[in-house]
This record gives C-alpha cells, sequence and structure tokens, in this order.
C-alpha cells in the first residue's frame, strides 16, 4: 500500500483563492468540490451529482446551499487541492460559519490518504486509540466522497485526516 501525507489548510470563506494562489505559486492542477456540490452528490433522488465532475479549473462558479446554515456558502470549498507534477502537494477547506474558526488557530490538518482500507483503518486504530488523549472528531467510516474517512485529534493537539479515496 502506498500513503501519501499532505498538509490541510483551513480558511473561512478564502479557500478558493488560496489555492488559485498556490497554484500561481508551485503550478500544477487545482481540483474543488464545493458545499453545493457535495449536497448534490449526496442528494437520495440520484439525479445531480457535481461531485463526481468536480471542477478542475481555478475559476469555477458554483452556486447553491452549504453544508451549513447560510446558504452563501454553497460555493465555499468543502474539499480542494493543488497538485502539481513535481511533487507539490496541498489541501485546502472553508470551515463553515457553524463550526469554530480563528484564523491563525486550528489552520491546518496532517491529511493521509491510502487506497487498503485496512492499512488506513488499522492506522485509525493507532491513532484513535491512544490512550494518552486523542480525540475523535469523526469516526471513520464511509463518506459520500471516500470509501473511508475519519478525523482525530492526537494528545499533540494535531488533527488528522485518513481517509481511502473511492475510485471514480
Amino acid at each position: 500500500m502506498s500513503l501519501t501525507t499532505t498538509t490541510h489548510l483551513n480558511f473561512r470563506g478564502d479557500a478558493r483563492a488560496a489555492l488559485d494562489f498556490y497554484r500561481s505559486v508551485f503550478g500544477g492542477r487545482t481540483t474543488v468540490v464545493t458545499y453545493a456540490d457535495a449536497a448534490a452528490a449526496s442528494d437520495p433522488t440520484g439525479e445531480t451529482h457535481p461531485a463526481d465532475t468536480a471542477d478542475t479549473t481555478d475559476t469555477a462558479d458554483a452556486t447553491g446551499t452549504a453544508d451549513a446554515t447560510d446558504p452563501a456558502e454553497g460555493r465555499w470549498v468543502m474539499w480542494g487541492e493543488v497538485v502539481a507534477e513535481d511533487g507539490f502537494r496541498v489541501m485546502a477547506y472553508d470551515v463553515p460559519s457553524g463550526m469554530p474558526w480563528e484564523r491563525g488557530h486550528n489552520s491546518f490538518f496532517v491529511s493521509v490518504r491510502g487506497d487498503d482500507t485496512g492499512e488506513i483503518a488499522a492506522r485509525w486504530d493507532r491513532l484513535a486509540a491512544d490512550g494518552a488523549g486523542s480525540t475523535v472528531l469523526h469516526p471513520l467510516a464511509p463518506a459520500p466522497w471516500a470509501a473511508l474517512y475519519g478525523m482525530v485529534r492526537d494528545r499533540f493537539g494535531v488533527v488528522w485526516v485518513l481517509d481511502v479515496v473511492s475510485a471514480r
């Protein structure tokens, strides 16, 4: 199995601008899934699934309602990344207004991605079961965008996101 770790930056409404800036500096390709895209992808009617064709430009203009209480947040980035051929990679998202966020505090996650559910689950178990103070923020479970997804804060205060990317 192969694992990658990526810095995952947290913003409040500025994630798209930050990703655009990092792309202008490091090159590569930008992929963005908005809260509106994610809401449509999880629509039980199965009629529209914009997240299945996520915007891969730096000028997307998605509209809709966010997975938060403020409809204006539908255009915010639920998940985005810049990936360059030379190995540069950064991920970002906009923290919804219904969640606490302060600029410069909890401004990043460490994202660990893999392709083997068993291996990711084993790593998750070791992080989450640390008796010295880990806190599960989102249990490891299937998600609309990943075969497995979970979030845990370790005893040192670092937030880890572990996931298994679903094949499209």
